[in-house]
This record gives structure tokens, C-alpha cells and sequence, in this order.
């Protein structure tokens, strides 16, 4: 299993990106262990085309493709049509020119597995490589993020969900195994399709990159970290600071929040002012996850794992957060992070800002799960492993 066509629903990179994030670093891991890989991508970003340099080493070949635009009645009709779920020429697909490009790689190269990253975009080129050993990691379940995005009142959501359940329920059904990243997005693959074959594997973290820092914290800084163009990350944004923060400060008048990410909006820059720091882009966000006291996460939508949770608890910074934002984490709540619905995040950070032994105590076991069980190599050999039994069993 050393020679593999990658086809993904974008490039590796930026890595900020959480869906380019895993593909970069396992095809890292990869290369590096003796794989070749060939790279066809579609993209959707002005830049992508000048970043590919970037991530060249990692791949014998790479090529990327516009992404196709896609409307409501492409994928009604594949609701509707159950003979068209699953094309069988480049016109009939989304994406003919990806079609083709993947026709000619298959002729012109032999490989002994064929890998998509993503869902709707990637899922439906299945039968040009059905013959050969074949995985497809969609990361997460769509109708989960839409089902927490309905819960916080958001009319599309909802209007979208039962569409994301229907593609859900038959896209990946020919896939030799489906890769997720956390339990809850492989329960709720399981209930739209039970018959999927379905792994976990969790992303990683760089170890060596964020590392605890040895010196001391600010008294009363709560850090949150996110790309502030993904919506999850304003709700979060508007909870710590309509609910947690004014409840802190009426404990702790000395209490200040950081906003550290790029792409804030102009209502979040707005809110900056001598206790909320808006930050914009920055170079680094380790400097930020070693100074600040308390990392609180209260997400309220989304699915699959959260990287910056990862980065977090590397970084030794005692977590607060909800339990959607430590999904596919295997953290215990007093031990290696406090857990907490949203209406109770702000007594559970005030607790943890008073009690220095519990954020010692958090800080050391966060770093240790993470070294034990959320690195990159341990990401890439569970692939490695997931390969290998695909092969033996074709």
C-alpha cells in the first residue's frame, strides 16, 4: 500500500484551514515513511494555484482544478434520482474536468489505493476506482453541524438538513471504509446508514511545535482562538461576550478576554476596548496560548474535532469548554479539562480562575493525553494500519 491517489475536495494548505490541516500533515508523515502519493485537488481560493510549492515535496505529482459550481437542482436530482447518485461519465458529474483528470491518472499509473478527503464534492468519482482498495474521510458529519446549527435557531440549517441526511445516508455506501474524526460524527453516519463500514481516527497535534511554556501566566486572561469567517466561531464569540465575561468581571472586575484569529468581522473589531482584545491575524498563536490564564471554548455548533482544543491543551493552558467542543477528545472533565454546558461556563471558569492546584492539576493531564494519544505519527500510522487491512481483505 505505497503507492496511493489522493483526491481531495482542496489543497494542504494553508494549514489554518482545518480541513487542509490533516491532509498536509499525513501526507508529511507519508512521504516521509516511503509512500508515493499523487495529489488531484480541487480549489476554491485566488491563491490556491501560487501556494503549490508549498506542499510539493510531499507528492511525486499534484494537480488542481476549480471547483465546480454546484446548484439546488444538482442535488435534487440525485435525491430524487437514485441512478444519478452515482455517475458514470465526466458530463453527468459535478466536476468534469476532475473526472477526467482522475481517468488519466488511473490509465497512465498503477496505485494500490485510491484516498478522498471530503463528501459531496469527492464522493461521486467512486466507480473509476471501485476495482482498487479505497478509502473516503468526509472528517465529519454534515448533518451533525447542521443539526447544532438548527438548535441555535438558524432557519438555512434547517432547511438544509434534510438534504445533508439524504446525501449522507447513500454517499459513502460503496467506499471500501469511512474515516471520521470523532465518535459523535461516526454515531450519526451509523443511524442515516448502518451497513457503513466506519473508523475513527482522530487528527494530531505537532508536539514539538506547541510545547508548554515555563513561565508564568497572566492573573485573569481568558484566550479564545478560531478563523473568524467560520460562523461557529462568532456564535462562540457572542457568548463569551454577552454571557461569560460580564458575569466574570462582576467577580473579577480585573478579568480581559482575548480574540485571537484572522478574518475577524467588523462588529467583532468593534467590541475591542480596555478588557477585549481583538487581535486580527497574528504570526504565532503560541505566545497568546502561553501567556493567557484559562483557553474557553463554549461552542455551540459544529462538528467532527477541534484542532484548536488540541493546540490548547498541548500548550498546558487549563480548558474550559462545552461538550460539542471536545468531541473525538478523550478528555475527563476535573481531570484533564472542565466540561460545562454553555449557561454554566461562566461558573465553571470563575471555579477554575480561583483554584490554582485544579488548573496545575488540568494543564499537566491535558499536555499528557495529548502526547500519549494525539500526535501526527500516531494519525498516520493508524491510516497506515487502515490500509494495510483494506489490501489484505481485497
Amino acid at each position: 500500500m505505497k503507492t496511493v491517489l489522493l483526491i481531495s475536495r482542496c489543497p494542504p494548505y494553508p494549514i489554518h484551514l482545518g480541513d487542509r490541516l490533516i491532509i498536509w500533515h499525513l501526507a508529511r508523515e507519508l512521504s516521509q515513511r516511503g509512500y508515493t502519493i499523487d495529489l488531484l485537488a480541487l480549489y476554491d481560493r485566488a491563491d490556491d494555484p501560487s501556494l503549490v510549492a508549498t506542499y510539493g515535496s510531499f507528492f511525486r505529482h499534484i494537480e488542481i482544478i476549480p471547483e465546480a459550481r454546484r446548484g439546488a437542482g444538482d442535488y435534487m436530482r440525485r435525491i430524487l434520482l437514485p441512478t444519478a447518485r452515482f455517475p458514470t461519465t465526466a458530463e453527468a458529474s459535478f466536476c468534469p474536468a476532475l473526472w477526467r483528470m482522475i481517468d488519466q491518472y488511473l490509465s497512465s499509473h498503477d496505485y494500490d489505493l485510491v484516498h478522498c478527503f471530503g463528501a459531496v464534492s469527492v464522493y461521486e468519482f467512486h466507480s473509476l476506482f471501485a476495482r482498487l482498495p479505497n478509502v473516503i474521510t468526509p472528517y465529519e458529519s454534515h448533518a451533525l453541524y447542521l443539526k447544532s446549527a438548527a438548535r441555535q435557531g438558524q432557519l438555512r440549517a434547517r432547511l438544509r438538513l434534510p438534504i445533508a441526511r439524504r446525501f449522507e445516508s447513500f454517499m459513502f455506501t460503496p467506499y471500501d471504509r469511512t474515516v471520521v474524526i470523532s465518535a459523535a460524527d461516526r454515531e450519526t453516519l451509523r443511524q442515516l446508514q448502518p451497513a457503513l463500514k466506519i473508523e475513527v481516527i482522530a487528527n494530531g497535534i505537532e508536539l514539538e511545535r506547541f510545547q508548554p511554556r515555563h513561565r508564568g501566566r497572566d492573573a485573569v486572561t481568558l484566550l479564545f482562538v478560531g478563523n473568524y469567517e467560520y460562523g461557529p466561531n462568532q456564535d462562540a464569540v457572542r457568548v463569551l461576550v454577552e454571557q461569560v465575561l460580564p458575569q466574570l468581571r462582576e467577580a473579577l472586575p480585573q478579568a480581559r478576554l482575548q480574540l485571537v484569529g484572522l478574518n475577524p468581522p467588523d462588529w467583532m473589531r468593534a467590541l475591542a476596548n480596555d478588557h477585549i482584545e481583538v487581535t486580527g491575524s497574528v504570526p504565532d498563536v503560541k505566545p497568546y496560548l502561553a501567556r493567557a490564564t484559562v483557553f474557553v471554548c463554549p461552542l455551540r455548533i459544529g462538528a467532527g474535532l477541534k484542532n484548536k482544543v488540541l493546540e490548547a491543551l498541548a500548550m498546558g493552558i487549563p480548558v474550559v469548554a462545552t461538550p460539542l467542543s471536545v468531541d473525538g477528545i478523550r478528555v475527563q472533565h476535573g481531570e484533564s479539562a472542565i466540561i460545562a454546558p454553555v449557561d454554566r461556563i461562566a461558573e465553571e471558569t470563575l471555579r477554575l480562575l480561583r483554584d490554582e492546584d485544579l488548573r496545575e492539576r488540568i494543564s499537566r493531564n491535558g499536555r499528557a493525553l495529548i502526547e500519549a494519544e494525539y500526535s501526527w505519527r500516531r494519525t498516520a500510522d493508524s491510516y497506515e494500519r487502515l490500509y494495510a487491512e483494506i489490501g489484505a481483505l481485497r
